[in-house]
């Protein structure tokens, strides 16, 4: 059967490396004109990613490419003794499995693995999608598909052109996000160091074997902002105009912006749909069930959603009409789960009040105390599913065919 994965960042290689293992002809379609490779932004992955991870052979490589970042510092905005945790402290409370890569280093590795057995085309869009799985291309000839997958993002095209516009389906859990490579000016090496105010948090982290830095915005609006998502100039603006008057290193992190190599700005929006599947096709990811960037681990959900989807369409013989409820059924409480967790993360990280910016200070201090035992006791006490990820099983599925080893 011929599948046609829309999207080559984490959930479409992913996907693609299952399917070709399964014996599905795979094309991957891709808009960026190559590969991207700037760095992206720190992402995470939780145990059951993890454990795809090591199944898919490697393991090796991603741990190779973690970040290496292990201490957080924390200044408040106006003044005060800054709060310092160990962020292996925080992450042994979540899950007992974790590595923080670069977006685009995990990219690279899943593309490594999948680049001979499946066919990439990049600088290319899908522009039309058939009942009957005809597909037409901005650049490419026009091709029939048994199957078309949507792993195109929150901003997903497949999901645009079969389900409607994304107005339909968001839902704005009350904050934005903003990351830029700036020059690494601090030396940061395994440290991040960030500054936190009533409704807003920069920071900035350096990561190993990356050449610069990457300053991270987090900010909150009682009201969503008025900006297209690809018009770059208008979301520095409103970035600029959001952390006016900030101390700490956050005037030299603004003025970079003029000169970033990358620069990424977006909503912390959440998507839910009914169904992620319609005909012939269906959406894995982001592209149906961002949780919210930064805030829901969506990075292992899209993982985990490349594999069971993979699983379920060899299990029942590539018959979508089975696969796709199959593949909804298994993965929908992990989605639902995500959600809840991401819009109390995002209220937690970014404070809305005076008080939960002292509360947020004393509880980083307190973290940095206690065993970690203590601390995932008191992670488990205070945020209702907050180890959501390690409380996932995955579903086993038939031994895929082997492939050609290539190097």
């Amino acid at each position: 059967m011929r599948v046609l994965i829309s999207g080559a960042s984490v959930a479409g290689p992913a996907l693609a490396y299952w399917l070709a293992r399964y014996g599905f002809t795979v094309t991957v379609v891709e808009r960026a004109p190559a590969l991207r490779k700037t760095g992206g932004h720190a992402i995470d992955l939780f145990r059951p990613a993890m454990d795809i991870v090591e199944r898919m052979g490697v393991l090796e490589q991603v741990l190779a490419r973690k970040t290496g970042t292990e201490l957080l510092t924390v200044y408040g905005e106006h003044g005060g003794r800054p709060a310092e945790v160990e962020i292996k402290r925080v992450m042994g409370a979540v899950s007992d499995r974790h590595v923080e890569i670069m977006r685009d280093d995990l990219s690279e590795i899943f593309y490594e693995a999948t680049r001979h057995d499946a066919e990439y085309v990049f600088g290319d869009s899908i522009t039309s999608i058939s009942e009957d799985g005809e597909v037409t291309f901005e650049r490419g000839e026009p091709a029939r598909f048994d199957l078309v997958i949507g792993a195109d993002g929150l901003h997903s095209n497949v999901r645009r052109l079969v389900f409607g516009p994304e107005s339909r389906f968001t839902t704005w859990i009350g904050a934005y996000l903003a990351v830029a490579s700036v020059p690494n000016h601090l030396g940061l090496d395994g440290r991040m160091e960030g500054v936190t105010g009533v409704g807003r948090l920069a920071a900035m982290y350096g990561a190993a074997r990356l050449p610069d830095a990457r300053a991270l915005f987090l900010f909150r609006t009682p009201e969503p902002l008025d900006y297209h998502h690809r018009d770059v100039a208008r979301q520095k603006e409103l970035l600029r105009e959001r952390f006016a008057g900030v101390g700490w290193q956050v005037p030299r992190l603004l003025a970079e912006l003029e000169h970033t190599p990358a620069f990424y700005f977006d909503s912390i929006t959440q998507l839910r749909l009914d169904t992620w599947s319609r005909g012939r096709v269906t959406l894995v990811g982001d592209a149906g069930y961002c949780p919210g960037p930064a805030v829901g681990g969506s990075t292992s959900l899209a993982v985990v959603g490349a594999y069971v989807l993979a699983g379920e369409l060899a299990a029942h013989g590539g018959d979508h009409t089975r696969a796709y409820p199959a593949y909804e059924a298994e993965i929908g409480e992990y989605v639902r789960r995500s959600r809840t967790f991401a819009i109390n993360a995002a209220k937690r990280i970014v404070p809305g009040s005076r008080f939960d910016l002292w509360a947020l200070l004393q509880g980083v201090r307190l973290v940095n105390r206690l065993p970690v035992a203590l601390t995932r006791a008191a992670v488990k006490l205070g945020s209702k599913g907050v180890r959501l990820h390690d409380s996932v099983a995955l579903k086993g599925y038939a031994a895929p065919r082997e492939t050609t080893s290539h190097p």
